[in-house]
């Protein structure tokens, strides 16, 4: 399970998280929403250690990632998977080489047991026969597909996707919508989604949450926040609302938005 508790992170003066708390159960996929420099990659990062946030509390699997020593956080690390929002491939390296990469790092397998990882991998999100080729001979939707087969090649507990259908035409990013519930189904995988697709979103979430100005504002299943927005009561609703269809019965005021909290 991951937990976090009263997540601070600021950068000088701007403050991106304020006291964000969540959990995720095992087996979950929980989505986060919200607009662009609301604190969404910033808070995927924290939790899988690229970033040290200024106060507060991640647990993953009872390792405080804030507080662990070096061994401690790669333990922790070996059980995520983290797909980056444009895939991050090495172009310098062969499709074979960019999903071996982080078996490298974390596992102790043979050459030939991640040869063959890499394959099964491949086969999994729908690619066969690219080992040898680069990043740059690829379309985007199978750089975002390489780059989910190295996210899951090291059989990880955990994965992160940041945006994984932004940039992807809708068949593609109903493609990977169904992956990421197919790794759920067969691996049992347990995720957390950056988005802000929100048919992918109906689409694989258990839960949702959506953030505003580093707070979480919403949270709940599929149907509570369909209901929600059907029926805004509170200028956080309103908030939901404007997000999801673009919408509003008005300019909601930042200030005022804030005092609410």
């Amino acid at each position: 399970m991951i937990k976090v508790e009263n997540l601070y992170k600021s950068f000088d003066t701007k403050k991106v998280l304020c006291g964000v708390s969540l959990e995720v159960k095992d087996g979950e996929t929980l989505v986060i929403i919200g607009g662009s420099g609301t604190g969404k990659s910033i808070l995927l990062k924290n939790l899988v250690g690229l970033i040290k946030p200024d106060s507060g509390k991640i647990l993953i699997d009872n390792i405080n990632m804030i507080t662990a020593d070096k061994d401690e956080i790669r333990e922790a690390q070996k059980k995520i998977g983290f797909l980056f929002q444009e895939a991050a491939l090495f172009d310098s390296l062969t499709i074979e080489e960019n999903i071996a990469f982080g078996m490298k790092n974390l596992t102790n397998l043979s050459k030939e047991e991640m040869k063959k990882r890499v394959t099964l991998c491949l086969n999994m999100v729908g690619l066969k026969n690219i080992e040898k080729l680069k990043p740059s001979a690829l379309s985007g939707g199978m750089k975002k597909r390489v780059g989910l087969a190295r996210a899951i090649a090291y059989k990880p507990k955990y994965v992160f996707y940041d945006e994984p259908t932004t940039g992807l035409d809708p068949i593609m990013s109903d493609v990977i919508g169904e992956l990421i519930i197919h790794l759920k189904k067969e691996l049992g995988i347990t995720s957390i989604v950056v988005t802000h697709d929100m048919n992918s979103a109906y689409k694989i979430a258990d839960r949702i949450i959506m953030l505003y100005l580093g707070r979480i504002i919403f949270e709940g299943s599929v149907d509570k926040l369909k209901a929600t927005i059907a029926n805004p009561k509170t200028t956080e609703d309103k908030m939901l609302k404007q997000f999801v269809d673009g919408s509003s019965a008005g300019p909601i005021p930042v200030e005022k938005s804030l005092s609410d909290f």
